[in-house]
């Protein structure tokens, strides 16, 4: 697959002190979740409080970003800034256990299969922030020189 190093016209993110750290990380590569620091949950999307224990401690772990396909939904209409076609919209659920809303480009949606390995790639956008994304995981290397 390729992919533009970097895309414009989406949304920006709503950041503030609950989510903050989610999109620092994002800008550095990386995939992270809130833990709750009193039950050991994890959880995404983040918030003030744990919905387990409801506690408020919590601490940043960083996700392996490998997962599988849980859901998806094709969005054609209305059309979806920032997307050249239609939006693939999908659920993947992470190694970790916790479940990630994001979106897939440049695969044909009636190809997509529940339960496939997918992993996150990061793009950066013109309006200065970062979207974490997921795709099939490249294809392994046989080993043999050609």
């Amino acid at each position: 697959m390729t992919r533009s190093a970097v895309a414009q016209g989406r949304p920006a993110p709503v950041i503030n002190g609950d989510t903050e750290f989610f999109w620092e990380a994002a800008a550095d590569r990386k995939l992270v979740a809130q833990c709750c620091s009193a039950c050991r949950v994890l959880r995404h999307p983040p918030g003030p409080a744990c919905p387990q224990c409801h506690s408020f401690d919590w601490e940043v772990v960083e996700l392996s970003g490998r997962g599988t396909l849980f859901s998806f939904t094709v969005v054609h209409h209305p059309p979806v800034p920032g997307f050249d076609g239609p939006a693939i919209v999908v659920v993947v659920e992470l190694e970790e256990g916790t479940r990630f809303v994001s979106n897939m480009t440049d695969v044909d949606p009636d190809t997509l299969k529940i339960g496939e390995p997918l992993e996150v790639f990061f793009v950066d956008q013109v309006e200065g922030w970062t979207a974490p994304q997921f795709r099939r995981p490249a294809e392994p290397s046989s080993g043999v020189a050609t």
